[in-house]
């Protein structure tokens, strides 16, 4: 007895590897561990995408105590944050780094998807 996936005489279709949902920066990974380290010790970092600003979208960022059914979980550099399972195809392959510039700090996405930004930086669109 033999299985077959593909039909006699069908075209055989190859699948190509998708990239991570979401990766994260050393910087990143590094500002998360001492968060999770002190004030938000037990809890988990949820990202998400809600409809705001100019551009129509922007990243939302808040604190829970566990996954929810709706949450994919991504774990990188030895840290673990959430992605809300609605924003995943907003999300494919983005990066979230943290940054330190003269007068602000706090965490970026780069993110492939996005095709344009508002004026301001606070929003985006795909």
């Amino acid at each position: 007895m033999s299985t077959t996936l593909t039909p006699p005489g069908a075209p055989v279709r190859k699948t190509r590897a998708l990239p991570p949902l979401m990766s994260v920066t050393e910087a990143a990974a590094e500002r998360l561990h001492a968060l999770y380290a002190s004030g938000e010790q037990g809890k988990l970092l949820r990202i998400g995408v809600n409809t705001k600003g100019c551009s129509g979208l922007s990243y939302d960022m808040s604190w829970t105590d566990a996954p929810g059914p709706g949450d994919e979980i991504v774990g990188d550099r030895g840290v673990t944050v959430l992605v809300d399972r609605k924003a995943s195809l907003f999300l494919i392959g983005t990066t979230m780094d943290y940054e330190v510039k003269a007068l602000t700090s706090g965490f970026t996405f780069t993110n492939p998807n996005e095709k344009g930004r508002c004026g301001c930086g606070e929003s985006f669109h795909v």
